[in-house]
């Protein structure tokens, strides 16, 4: 039975958006320091190439020491407790140790580096801390109860209960998980299944906490406890997510863990042994610190960074921000790939797809969407913004509408030149004429996945309107190449219904279609995914696709659909919005794997060459410096070829074919 609203209940507070939380880059201490660091060594290193005097940029380099070096070797200082050799801790004492034998440039630009490291990766963390954060805010803080008497009562959402009755106005976001009791009503549950459009609500229909709700007002019976609503749900997936993902790091840094250890091994013995046999102070020091130098891992770590490095940038510059050189190496690992639908294989926004007028109506095809823009222009929602930019892409005159009326889960109402025209669900006005040409037509439509919607003029139906979600244009030739790239043929994963699924997944060339799938339904997925060994690349852009995202391997987020949750949680993110993109960046990591192949060749070689001469023979400080130095510019020389245009036109062409 239909309801009123009681009119002497207080009126709703007004609808705002959450306040989203954003860390700035100088709210993390550790980039605070690492900008304090960088900043002298820009001041000093001018100063010392130019030959000033060693007062002027000596504590210049003394302050990027401390400024850089002391958070890093004082988190390595606290893991020797755990008996673990941390290597910031090692790049720490490498860089004492060039400056102690003069060296102070070197040991200065290596504190940059790691100092500049570690605090990307704390605004990486504290930006996924905010995301969460906002998720949290799209459920309301408080919502209007009803007793048994009839009365309303505004309490928090957190002291709702299983059975409680809550009221949801229009335009207020649901704070609950339960079914509709009575009202009817139309819900942007984008959030949660990823559906481009608002879903009719009537009467036993399900909603979910942090929707937002349309035009009419619902009466919902709770269904949930607030602490198991699909929203806290996403929230503690994409937390156990983010602890419980295996700790990444470049393959080179895990090797560097045990070298590094070999190597400080060998440099006190090389210190002490001589010593223990009478061997002079200052020569013995000065063999050990030139072995310290030319087997320093560091060379290694600049040989695998500038690839990696000049490929974030190159990538950054067509339009896709990769967040970690960790992240970039991962890509290039990639051999499976599940893709969302809404927002990411299409556009994630109706438009008119056709327009069937009736033979017996007497209208044309711009008649027919002349009249129905007409009276859909006042108003908000999402198909009739849709039909209302049909009419002006056609260049129509729209004439103005009276009378104009809205009722949820049906459509709208209006006089447009003398004429009554009605617009909505086929199945609402069309109720008790099942066997009319119209409904047959719209039936037929709806099963393949279309969105339909009828025109009706003085009470006769007049034509249709088709409507869907447009393919992205690049979407078959991605999915092609992607397919390519890991040799088996992406997934599609969406909580779309199953026939919409279906249709566009045959329109790209996907096979694999797993259709109406709540968040932790997409997890799930990709968690199994994971078992069976692939290591999946996640492509998506909702809030319902940041579980999916924070449980891959790797996942990429589509910049301008894409909301604030997925963005902050994905590993990549496609700022220009192209599609085409993914696969690219992908043969571009794998372009630099085989980069860091050869400096890795390169740079072992100048060690192992300087390594023997100093153990083997005497090597003169300034030339195991030089050949130490040499190599590193060699490799970082080579690394940097993934800088020009042509790089990332090759790993195009790789990717495309």
């Amino acid at each position: 039975m239909a309801f009123t609203l009681d009119q002497t209940a207080p009126p709703p507070p007004p609808v705002t958006a959450p306040t989203f939380r954003r860390t700035r880059v100088l709210d993390v201490p550790e980039a605070r320091w690492a900008l304090t660091a960088l900043v002298l060594f820009l001041a000093a290193l001018p100063l010392d190439l130019l030959g000033a005097p060693a007062w002027t940029w000596g504590p210049l380099y003394a302050a990027v020491y401390v400024t850089g070096g002391w958070e890093p070797g004082w988190a390595g200082l606290r893991a020797l407790k755990d008996r673990t050799l941390d290597v910031d801790l090692l790049m720490v004492v490498a860089a004492l140790g060039a400056a102690a034998i003069g060296q102070v440039l070197d040991g200065a630009l290596l504190i940059v580096i790691f100092a500049t490291s570690g605090a990307l990766e704390a605004i990486a963390t504290a930006r996924t801390a905010d995301s969460v954060h906002d998720l949290l805010d799209l459920a309301p803080p408080t919502a209007v109860r009803v007793g048994e008497d009839g009365a309303e009562e505004t309490v928090t959402t957190d002291s709702l209960r299983v059975g409680d009755t809550i009221l949801i106005r229009p335009g207020e976001r649901i704070g609950a998980d339960g079914s509709v009791l009575d009202g009817a009503s139309e819900v942007d549950q984008a959030t949660i299944t990823g559906e481009p459009l608002p879903v009719a609500k009537h009467p036993g229909d399900d909603v979910f906490a942090g929707t937002l709700n349309g035009t009419g007002a619902l009466r919902v019976a709770v269904g949930r406890d607030p602490s198991e609503t699909v929203i806290a749900q996403i929230v503690r997936m994409v937390r156990e997510a983010s602890a419980t993902k295996a700790p990444t790091q470049l393959f080179i840094e895990k090797v560097e863990q045990r070298y590094s250890i070999g190597m400080v091994a060998a440099t006190l013995a090389l210190f002490f042994v001589p010593l223990a046999f009478g061997a002079a102070t200052q020569p013995t020091l000065l063999r050990a610190m030139t072995f310290m130098i030319v087997a320093s891992p560091c060379a290694v770590l600049l040989a695998t960074m500038p690839p990696l490095l000049s490929a974030i940038a190159n990538a950054g510059r067509h339009g896709v921000l990769v967040k970690s050189a960790v992240v970039m190496e991962r890509l290039g690992h990639v051999d499976a790939v599940a893709l969302d639908k809404t927002g990411t294989l299409t556009e994630g926004a109706p438009h008119v797809t056709d327009i069937r007028p009736l033979a017996d109506s007497g209208l044309s095809a711009d008649a027919l969407l002349t009249l129905a823009a007409a009276v859909e222009h006042p108003s908000e929602h999402p198909l009739a913004r849709a039909v209302v930019d049909a009419a002006r892409t056609r260049g129509l005159h729209v004439p103005p509408v009276r009378d104009f009326a809205s009722t949820p889960g049906s459509g709208v109402r209006g006089s447009v030149n003398g004429r009554t025209v009605a617009v909505g669900s086929p199945a609402r006005l069309l109720h008790g004429r099942a066997g009319h040409p119209a409904a047959a037509e719209a039936a037929r439509l709806e099963r393949e996945g279309r969105t339909v919607v009828l025109v009706e003029v003085d009470g006769v139906p007049a034509g249709t309107l088709v409507l869907a979600d447009r393919l992205r244009p690049d979407a078959p030739a991605t999915v092609a190449a992607l397919a390519a790239l890991t040799g088996t043929s992406p997934v599609l994963l969406t909580g779309d219904n199953p026939r919409a699924a279906a249709r566009l997944a045959a329109d790209v060339g996907i096979t694999d279609v797993r259709a109406g799938l709540l968040p932790q339904d997409k997890a799930d997925a990709i968690k199994e995914l994971e078992r069976s060994g692939a290591r999946t690349l996640v492509v998506g852009d909702g809030v319902n696709d940041a579980p999916a995202l924070a449980s891959a391997h790797t996942g990429i987020a589509m910049g301008r659909t894409g909301s604030d949750l997925a963005l902050q949680t994905a590993d990549a993110v496609v700022v220009r919005d192209e599609l085409g993109a993914v696969p690219t960046v992908v043969a571009l990591s794998r372009r630099a794997r085989r980069l860091v192949v050869q400096n890795l060749v390169i740079a072992g070689a100048f060690i192992t060459g300087l390594v023997i001469w100093d153990l083997a023979g005497h090597l003169p400080l300034p030339l195991g410096v030089a050949g130490h130095e040499g190599s590193t510019l060699l490799v970082a020389l080579n690394g940097l070829r993934l800088l020009t245009d042509r790089a990332w036109q090759r790993a195009h062409a790789e990717a495309h074919g």
